[in-house]
């Protein structure tokens, strides 16, 4: 395959979305749509051509928590986990917690629709091997191109005014 055959390769993604917690889509009935269109941004904001599939599941608090407490070993909720497959088109699960997200969008004073963009954006970043905990510049890149991924879907600077 020569590198211009490479460059055109078109982007797909397969986003699988699991409503565990049916409170989602009464608080966002787009939740579905708004999750992949998040997924595929991030994908093609990071350059990742050829075929790629994730799943993200719409959870609670309490399913998060357990998740968190069994992986992590943090007993609390978290606004969003992910658990990459190390597969090259499976790119592996991401999960968001309901209460949480929108306790947080308030509390940032950002739509919940904004919020869930910019953590499913982070979340399939995480999938894709960016990390923000180990090191400052590792973190700093990530942001920038959540910046720019959630700048070309119209949201806001998430990082502005500190974190």
């Amino acid at each position: 395959m020569t590198s211009a055959t490479a460059k055109a390769t078109p982007l797909r993604v397969d986003c699988a979305v699991v409503v565990l917690d049916r409170a989602w889509l009464r608080a966002l009935p787009q939740a579905e749509a708004l999750v992949r269109r998040a997924a595929r941004a991030a994908l093609a904001g990071a350059r990742r051509a050829g075929r790629k599939s994730l799943t993200v599941a719409l959870a609670d608090d309490r399913r998060v928590q357990r998740l968190n407490a069994r992986d992590r070993k943090q007993d609390k909720p978290t606004n969003v986990l992910s658990y990459p497959s190390g597969e090259r088109a499976f790119l592996g699960d991401v999960v968001l917690a309901r209460q949480t997200v929108w306790r947080e969008a308030r509390a940032q004073g950002k739509t919940g629709e904004a919020h869930v963009s910019h953590l499913v954006v982070h979340g399939t970043l995480h999938l894709l091997g960016y990390d923000h905990e180990t090191a400052e510049a590792d973190a700093k890149r990530m942001e920038a191109l959540e910046r720019r991924i959630l700048k070309g879907l119209g949201i806001a600077d998430p990082y502005q005014g500190g974190k």
